[in-house]
């Protein structure tokens, strides 16, 4: 469907994006840069993420939601990091059904989440596309000098934590599609966590102060990890049977005759945004009153140990996965 009431790229950067901007660094989007003054004692960390119509959302998803993930998937990575965000660039690939109302929805959304999660637009770019709509930010963040955590640190007899639940993406994109029978309330909390995961910002101090190791779950639980695995030259063990379930996907879960493939679907549909790391056994009552402090769910499953690679358990007994998560081409 055509767009209607379309704006030309000035104007749509005039009255629609420099509201967002930040009121001094992004010099009211007139310029063709940003200046940004360096933080004395702390380290400067960027992400990026891209999203697809039909790849990373539905042509039928909001597309103030859109800005949200958008903006929500990359603050997973900064959270991942130990970083605190302060501001993003932005680039919009308009498709033809992106008019004006399209347009202001998005910058809705943004606005929404700038003020929740404490961050201003930069700068950045805005074309029209005669294929997909898409769109990519680059998000900055601080971490005090040396204490950005990455991949590589996990250590044998670490042990392997997550937030959250896990799977309520891959279920929310199927409940989305009309693929799930779950009672409404069920089925509206699930899409609700797919458009619009929450990012846990809230606990980047705890994994910068705690995690030997961190990684958002993006593309399935069982993949990323494999990343921690791989980058630090370990082995990690976890038992399918501890992976967290939210109340939708325990309900999901509940009608599974087949009780391992269920795990292992969750465990690597992706979509989640949860924080995957690695800590020291010594330190999980401190990571737990920490959790709560926040109410945050914080869930044990597994363990770090000599070796390489990722083993998942199914009672007790190691089990093969075929597919550990979701691939970019």
């Amino acid at each position: 469907m055509a767009a209607v009431d379309v704006a030309g790229e000035f104007e749509t950067i005039r009255r629609l994006f420099a509201p967002l901007a930040h009121p001094e660094w992004g010099r009211g989007l007139r310029d063709d840069v940003a200046v940004v003054p360096s933080k004395p004692g702390h380290d400067l960390v960027l992400t990026k993420d891209a999203i697809v119509e039909g790849v990373h959302f539905l042509p039928t998803d909001p597309l103030d939601t859109v800005a949200k993930k958008l903006l929500r998937v990359n603050l997973s990575d900064l959270a991942a990091k130990g970083a605190e965000p302060f501001g993003y660039l932005l680039a919009c690939h308009w498709s033809e059904r992106c008019g004006w109302p399209e347009r202001m929805t998005f910058v809705d959304g943004l606005r929404t989440d700038q003020k929740a999660f404490g961050v201003a637009l930069l700068g950045g770019d805005t074309v029209v596309t005669p294929g997909p709509a898409s769109f990519s930010m680059t998000l900055l963040g601080w971490t005090p000098k040396g204490r950005t955590v990455g991949r590589a640190g996990a250590r044998a007899g670490d042990l392997v934590f997550v937030t959250g639940s896990v799977g309520d993406g891959w279920l929310g994109l199927q409940a989305a599609q009309g693929k799930l029978s779950l009672e409404p309330d069920r089925l509206a909390a699930l899409i609700e966590q797919y458009r619009a995961p929450n990012p846990r910002v809230e606990f980047a101090g705890t994994i910068r102060d705690f995690a030997s190791a961190s990684i958002d779950v993006s593309d399935g639980l069982i993949a990323d990890l494999d990343h921690i695995a791989e980058a630090g030259g370990v082995r990690i063990e976890i038992d399918l049977e501890l992976t967290p379930r939210s109340a939708a996907g325990q309900a999901w879960f509940d009608g599974r005759v087949d009780e391992q493939a269920a795990l292992e679907s969750l465990a690597t549909g992706g979509d989640d945004y949860e924080l995957a790391f690695t800590a020291r056994a010594a330190d999980e009552a401190a990571l737990r009153r920490e959790a709560d402090k926040r109410h945050l769910r914080l869930t044990r499953i597994g363990r770090v140990v000599a070796g390489q690679g990722i083993v998942a358990r199914f009672g007790g007994q190691p089990i093969a996965i075929d597919r550990p998560g979701f691939t970019h081409g």
